[in-house]
């Protein structure tokens, strides 16, 4: 039976964070996760707060539907109460995010009522680790108006390691449509317009705490910079749109950015400044009213 947690209001940073800190997890037990679910009764957009993740993400400001990016920095604190549950005896800090997939089932309103929920409700032993999804959606009344699937991994001391060859690129024809400058403190502003503070993304000397020698961009932002780029019918509507997280972005980089268009379906990828290895690669393609 999954354990159910409900809330009246989503949990301001301040007690995420206090919770997350304090949380004293001794790492992976090596037990399957537990099936957990958490519930937010009701949850409305801050304007001025979509407007600043507009900005950093690359959005068009001012606008009356939410990018269909933005309610993952929303759910994102509801993983959080999942994760310093007493049930998961790993932290949250380093956590690797593999895929994240969106489906939109219509354009959502900033200004409308939702109910959010988020659950934790698989898992899985890799060579890497302990991989594991998940699954968060929003209603509009009953209406389910957007959910998202994520895959993590949770690297376990000790676990097999086979030294992996880096991605290459796709056969898709290069002919970018962007070429980014990324700055170092990219990181820190990402982190303010959406909440998610995660130490590999703040600072160099908090990201050496765990192997890295630079800041890292956050996944997500990635993922939103370039549906930002995509032509307004690829990221509108009813659809999905989903990611693989290849090669680390440290920061300070120089990207660059292409997508083709194949029928009903749009590849998108965001490489290094030359186009050889690939930071993300990904698709959008519409929803069928079935």
């Amino acid at each position: 039976m999954s354990q159910q947690i409900q809330l009246t209001k989503l949990p301001s940073l301040f007690s995420v964070y206090r919770r997350i800190l304090f949380a004293r997890k001794p790492g992976w037990d090596g037990k399957p996760l537990p099936e957990i679910q958490v519930n937010l009764s009701h949850w409305q957009a801050d304007q001025a707060k979509v407007n600043q993740y507009c900005h950093v993400c690359g959005f068009e400001a001012n606008r009356d539907i939410l990018p269909p990016t933005y309610l993952y920095t929303q759910v994102f604190r509801l993983h959080a109460i999942i994760f310093t549950d007493a049930a998961i005896t790993f932290p949250l800090w380093g956590m690797i995010h593999l895929k994240n997939t969106i489906q939109q089932f219509r354009d959502v309103a900033t200004n409308e009522n939702l109910r959010l929920s988020c659950s934790l409700s698989g898992s899985s032993e890799s060579d890497a680790g302990l991989e594991f999804e998940l699954v968060s959606k929003a209603f509009a009344g009953d209406e389910l108006v957007w959910q998202a699937h994520s895959t993590y991994l949770y690297k376990a001391p000790g676990g097999k390691r086979k030294r992996a060859r880096p991605p290459r690129a796709s056969d898709m024809p290069w002919e970018p449509v962007g070429n980014w400058p990324l700055p170092q403190d990219l990181g820190r502003a990402y982190a303010k317009a959406s909440g998610d503070y995660n130490l590999i993304h703040i600072h160099p000397l908090l990201a050496k705490q765990f192997g890295f020698d630079k800041i890292l961009a956050h996944g997500m932002w990635s993922k939103a910079r370039c549906v930002a780029e995509l032509p307004q019918a690829q990221r509108s509507g009813a659809c999905e749109i989903g990611v693989e997280f290849k090669l680390p972005l440290f920061l300070p980089a120089k990207v660059s950015f292409g997508y083709q268009i194949e029928q009903d379906q749009c590849r998108f990828e965001l490489r290094d400044e030359r186009g050889r290895r690939p930071h993300l690669v990904g698709w959008s393609k519409p929803l069928s009213s079935d």
